[in-house]
């Protein structure tokens, strides 16, 4: 039975709090904001039409609390409640709140949440819908002995990873014997700290993945189509920095066997809404269910791009009991996108966060760009979220013309006041490994050096400046006259 939503309370802050009211708005959906002290003049809360202040600024003390948001649904008439992504958005608990206190949650069910919300028990859910898995165990471990005995058997080098995890933390890579139970004990704690819950698994490591995902949608009449895939592979700290779609490894035939298994998967947990499910993908095309992730994802505009559905209304269509309307014969790929986060990182420090004051900050513009996001000029970047300022998204009717446009567009933005990783971009873009379609999630590792990130010119002055020092010491030594100097080493050295 559809339900009536006119009014939706947007659980979130920032570009991705914007995205959503917009197309609530274009919906003729009313919109309600929630924001920290932080966040008092932020861009989302001044464009929905009323907003609720939750607490001080650390997100334990506003966006994490789920029982003031929903106080603030009842207490202004909201019908529906949408979580975006990070904050509460994949907590179980809060959507059977919603759904207990009589408002729509827009996305799944708890108890999809709950099956694919750890990766053990998603392992367990979809293992009877012949779905592809990396070899190792399927289940908790917390006997060294025994775990020994499986990472042997599972061949070395094995993965160590937090059965609750995400973001790389509580995953260890281990090579050799004599490091495992050093490892295994740095994980489990790693994983305590981190989501208060120590389990952790083995698998095999895939040393040179790809990072591949498929969007999947799901209606409450148990239709699901994939809406195909993105490539994730360039990541720094497990942590995705650039995403395309589609892929430029996948051939059809692998394409479609990807997207009917993130299919199963989806119907494994009774999946409504939209999802993705996340794969690796090896040298030889052969893939592995990685993950589920019960929520709209950061590069969803890649897809849009892509498809031509704009997957906010689809959920928002859902969430209200409206029939998908289209089937996978329906659905086809239109082009190329690629998706920039860019994030206030200082990519000549390994990527290690910045704050500080947007200056500067002006959009690029033209055909086939798209910027997502909730900062204005002369804002200060908080230190309590997430550093990522903007998406920066491109689409082109080929890979080559997006790379391009991608290029163009860094090039176009201006940002002064806080290190960003546009460079990094523009380096991505001209590599030759990222052009040819030949890299794996090791870009960083394998080809990636800060100085290449340095302007241009910086090079030639510091190769200038170390050949006249030479020059200098060698005068030095043949003459044993310190006087000699003319000042031009001096001079250079100070710059």
């Amino acid at each position: 039975m559809a339900k009536i939503i006119k009014k939706i309370l947007v659980a979130n802050r920032g570009e991705i709090a914007l995205r959503v009211m917009r197309s609530a708005k274009e919906m003729g959906i009313k919109t309600v904001a929630v924001y920290s002290e932080a966040d008092r003049k932020a861009p989302h809360v001044v464009y929905a039409d009323e907003a609720v202040l939750l607490g001080p600024a650390p997100s334990s003390q506003s966006y994490l609390k789920g029982d003031r948001i929903i106080e603030a649904c009842i207490k202004l008439g909201v019908d529906a409640i949408h979580p975006g992504y990070g904050f509460l958005s994949e907590n179980a608990d809060f959507a059977q709140a919603v759904a207990d206190a009589g408002l729509v949650f827009i996305g799944p069910s708890a108890r999809s949440m709950q099956m694919m919300g750890n990766k053990l028990a998603a392992k367990h859910a979809v293992k009877d819908f012949n779905i592809p898995m990396v070899p190792g165990l399927d289940e908790a471990i917390a006997d060294i002995s025994k775990a020994k005995r499986v990472a042997q058997e599972v061949g070395f080098p094995i993965l160590i990873k937090a059965a609750a995890g995400g973001g790389g933390k509580g995953m260890r890579v281990v090579e050799k014997m004599e490091d495992f139970e050093e490892q295994m004990n740095l994980a489990v704690s790693e994983a305590t700290s981190s989501f208060g819950d120590g389990s952790v698994f083995i698998e095999k490591y895939i040393g040179a993945p790809r990072h591949i995902e498929i969007q999947v949608l799901g209606d409450t009449q148990g239709n699901v189509v994939y809406l195909f895939e993105r490539e994730c592979s360039i990541q720094r700290r497990h942590q995705k920095l650039v995403e395309e779609a589609p892929s430029a490894l996948l051939t059809p035939d692998v394409r479609k066997a990807m997207g009917e298994a993130a299919v199963r998967v989806a119907k494994a947990c009774h999946y409504v809404g939209a999802g993705t499910v996340e794969f690796l993908c090896d040298e030889n095309l052969n893939f592995y269910f990685l993950e589920m992730n019960t929520r709209l994802q950061v590069e969803h505009p890649v897809t849009e791009m892509i498809t031509g559905l704009d997957l906010v209304r689809e959920q928002i269509r859902i969430a209200a009991g409206e029939p998908l309307g289209y089937s996978q014969e329906d659905l086809s790929i239109r082009g190329h996108a690629i998706e920039l986060r860019v994030c206030a990182e200082d990519p000549t420090n390994n990527f290690t966060p910045d704050i500080g004051q947007l200056k500067t900050y002006r959009r690029p513009q033209g055909y086939g760009v798209r910027v997502d996001d909730g900062m204005e000029e002369g804002m200060e970047i908080p230190v309590f979220y997430d550093p990522m300022i903007s998406k920066l998204v491109v689409y082109g009717a080929t890979r080559e013309e997006a790379m391009d446009r991608m290029k163009r567009a860094i090039e176009e933005y201006q940002i002064t006041g806080v290190a960003t990783t546009l460079p990094f971009g523009t380096y991505v873009m001209n590599h030759p490994a990222f052009r040819s379609g030949q890299f794996d999630t090791n870009f960083i590792k394998h080809h990636y050096r800060p100085e290449d990130v340095l302007p241009k010119g910086n090079d030639q002055e510091l190769a200038a400046i170390l050949s006249a020092a030479e020059l200098d010491k060698k005068q030095l030594s043949k003459t044993n006259d310190t006087s000699n100097t003319n000042g031009i080493s001096a001079w250079k050295m100070n710059r």
